[in-house]
């Protein structure tokens, strides 16, 4: 003889299920947001609160099948037989690491060049002049900044070497850049940059000559 199971009106209804706390669920795409709007954020913050430098460049014209034309830019800040010469060189050398070394420099040191504005201003503007290298961020005056690089053994990168031009303009700059070798009008090529407190920089302007192209 089978026994029957008693049910109760209780034990017929769908049992809950634990609930997830509704910050539980945001939390991690709040974060995620986070992260992809902090990568525009910085250079945003850099052209907003930054001072404007100018810098000497030298530059190159490889062909990117990726993004289109662009110009690769040397500065003369990039230079190591350049940055050599500054006070406060000797103090990249004195580190303990087992970093390889070029030039007594361990590669991947992360450096400041402090640079000095020129005493008048002129079309196109005159780069600022370099006038130490530190490996910490230094005090500057009101007519300074202080550029952070990065050592690479070969020369010295600031976020700023290639700059993507508009197919509008390919060949209207490139005319000006020939322009200005042949007349040996090197030094009227610079650019334009914005630099925050903590050493950033963002390119705003080329330079050639009387030409100003925005970035």
């Amino acid at each position: 003889m089978t026994s029957r199971v008693k049910t109760t009106p209780e034990a017929l209804k769908p049992q809950k299920l634990p609930q997830i706390p509704f910050w539980r669920l945001w939390l991690p795409l709040l974060f995620q947001t986070g992260i992809i709007l902090a990568a525009p954020a910085q250079p945003f913050y850099t052209q907003l609160t930054g001072k404007t430098a100018i810098l000497q460049t030298v530059p190159v014209d490889p062909y990117d099948p990726l993004r289109g034309y662009s110009q690769t830019l040397s500065y003369d800040i990039s230079q190591i037989n350049n940055l050599q010469r500054l006070p406060g060189w000797q103090e990249l050398t004195q580190q303990h690491t087992s970093a390889p070394l070029v030039h007594d420099v361990p590669i991947g040191t992360n450096l400041y060049v402090t640079l000095e504005a020129p005493t008048s201003s002129s079309t196109p503007p005159t780069a600022w002049k370099p006038v130490r290298v530190s490996r910490d961020r230094p005090q500057i005056a009101a007519n300074q900044v202080a550029i952070k690089g990065k050592f690479t053994g070969n020369s010295v990168t600031y976020g700023l070497e290639t700059y993507y031009m508009p197919e509008a303009q390919r060949d209207e700059i490139n005319q000006s850049i020939a322009q200005a070798q042949r007349n040996q009008q090197q030094r009227s090529l610079v650019v334009e940059v914005k630099v925050d407190a903590q050493g950033r920089a963002v390119p705003m302007s080329f330079w050639v000559n009387q030409r100003n192209y925005r970035f």
